[in-house]
Parts: C-alpha cells; sequence; structure tokens
C-alpha cells in the first residue's frame, strides 16, 4: 500500500481549564508539528506513466493553508472557557482567530480535530485519500498518535453536522 506522508509546523497558543495541571491553566504556547499519512480510498497499482496515487500538490495544498492561516498562532480555548467569551465581547476580531473546541483543546483532542478537518478537506477533493494517522507533537518530549476514525474519539457536544470539523472550509468555531 502507498501512503502519502507529510508534516507542517505551526505555533499555538492554548490553556486547558479543567483540572490538567494549574501550569496548563495559564495561557502557554508550543511549537507543534503535524504529521498525516494519507491512504488511497481505491489503492492500485502505478499506472507505468505518472506513477503517484495523487501529486503531493494537489494533496497537502489545502491542509497546509489551512495550517498556515487558520491553526498557526491561533489560540485553541475550550468552548466554555471564558475568555473566549472576553474576546468575543472586547476584541471580536482576534476572537475570530481561536480554536473553538468541545472541552480543553488538549493535544488528544487536537490531533482528533485536524484529523476530521483534514478527511473532510479530503473529502471535498473528490475522496481519492483518506487520513490514516496523524502524529502531533506538543513539544519534543509529547506526541500523540491517532489512527482510525477520528469521530469515535471525539465528544459529541452538539449535532455533528454543526461543526467545525467536519466542514470542509476554513472554520475553526462554530459560532
Amino acid at each position: 500500500m502507498l501512503d502519502l506522508v507529510f508534516t507542517r509546523r505551526f505555533s499555538m497558543g492554548h490553556r486547558l481549564i479543567h483540572g490538567a495541571s494549574e501550569s496548563c491553566a495559564l495561557p502557554h504556547g508550543h511549537n507543534e508539528f503535524v504529521a498525516v499519512r494519507l491512504r488511497p480510498t481505491a489503492p492500485r497499482p502505478l499506472d507505468g506513466s505518472g506513477n503517484m496515487v495523487v501529486s503531493f500538490q494537489r494533496a497537502k495544498s489545502r491542509w497546509h493553508r489551512f495550517v498556515d492561516e487558520r491553526l498557526d498562532h491561533a489560540l485553541q480555548l475550550a468552548e466554555d472557557d471564558p475568555l473566549l467569551a472576553w474576546f468575543r465581547a472586547h476584541e471580536p476580531e482576534r476572537a475570530r482567530r481561536i480554536v473553538v473546541t468541545p472541552g480543553d483543546p488538549t493535544t488528544e483532542l487536537m490531533a482528533c480535530l485536524m484529523m476530521a478537518k483534514l478527511n473532510a478537506l479530503l473529502d471535498d477533493d473528490g475522496g481519492l485519500l483518506r487520513c490514516a494517522e496523524i502524529t502531533l507533537q506538543e513539544t519534543p518530549t509529547n506526541t500523540v498518535r491517532y489512527e482510525g476514525d477520528p469521530l469515535e474519539a471525539l465528544p459529541t457536544p452538539r449535532p455533528a453536522t454543526d461543526c467545525w470539523w467536519r466542514r470542509a472550509d476554513d472554520s475553526i468555531a462554530d459560532a
């Protein structure tokens, strides 16, 4: 089986308010690496001419743009975080750069949200590829790897069709 694998680096800020640790309750940031492994939905032998599943350019362009324009230097906050309400009331333009998550934006949750978003983008591009695995490195010593259906791992606080991670657009929040 031929898989396509690529990595992107981005910087982010977040805070965890639901009891992870006191130090994580303060806003802080990480320089993260996200690696994805894409698998063809209909595997077949190379054709003897172009000899690729799809071009790397096609496979990664929308994803890299999403990471660069929506996740890089964004703040990740739980949907019930009081900071989110503050930003929406006092700095609405900056609030648009906040990734809003169902519960604390842990590395585990973000890996699943990102994989679901990538699959929505891939489905929108004809469904030739599917994300088989995602690896999110938060620090050089802390990494989360997920394979499988991310929708099975994600919390479901609202109808699934209303979630930004299910839409093939650049959204990072629902409200």
